[in-house]
């Protein structure tokens, strides 16, 4: 059973989005072993400047680090510049990534600035959700549905039409 585990930084602040993602890591338990690690996130002055914003992606990195570099992973940086996919083609990504006998499939969610570009090198893909526009703290929800969604999709589930 594949192992996916969801890095993301800083904690859910909503209590719905919590309860979306406590019902999609549920589901999710049908078809993979889930680990959500929430990692800190740097503190920053209300204006941050760039120079302060890399210095907190290089400091969310450094966490990062010890569990992308695990033996048998497969690393999915979420970003702005990756790849849009379909449901049907993140599942094909994710069925290729169990063939191809990686054992753990990192996701990475970095802050609202973003991921750092250390970090981005060490992944195998990135991906991005849309062109549009969406609240940060509701990119935990949709990447833990389209994740259910893309293992009924590997198993022939009902719930994708």
């Amino acid at each position: 059973m594949l192992a996916v585990d969801l890095i993301t930084v800083g904690k859910l602040k909503e209590s719905y989005l919590r309860e979306a993602c406590g019902e999609y890591s549920k589901r999710l338990g049908a078809f993979c072993k889930l680990n959500i690690t929430e990692l800190p996130e740097s503190r920053l002055p209300d204006q941050p400047s760039q120079k302060d914003i890399e210095n907190a992606l290089s400091n969310e990195g450094k966490a990062m680090l010890p569990l992308l570099s695990r033996k048998g992973c497969c690393n999915i940086a979420m970003c702005i510049e990756g790849k849009q996919l379909s449901s049907e083609k993140l599942a094909e990504k994710i069925e290729k990534i169990s063939v191809d006998g990686k054992s753990i499939l990192n996701i990475i969610i970095g802050s609202s600035f973003g991921i750092s570009e250390d970090i981005k090198k060490l992944c195998d893909f990135r991906l991005s959700m849309s062109e549009m526009t969406f609240p940060h703290q509701l990119a935990r929800v949709m990447i833990l549905e389209q994740l259910y969604r893309s293992f009924q999709i590997i198993n022939g589930g009902k719930y994708h039409k």
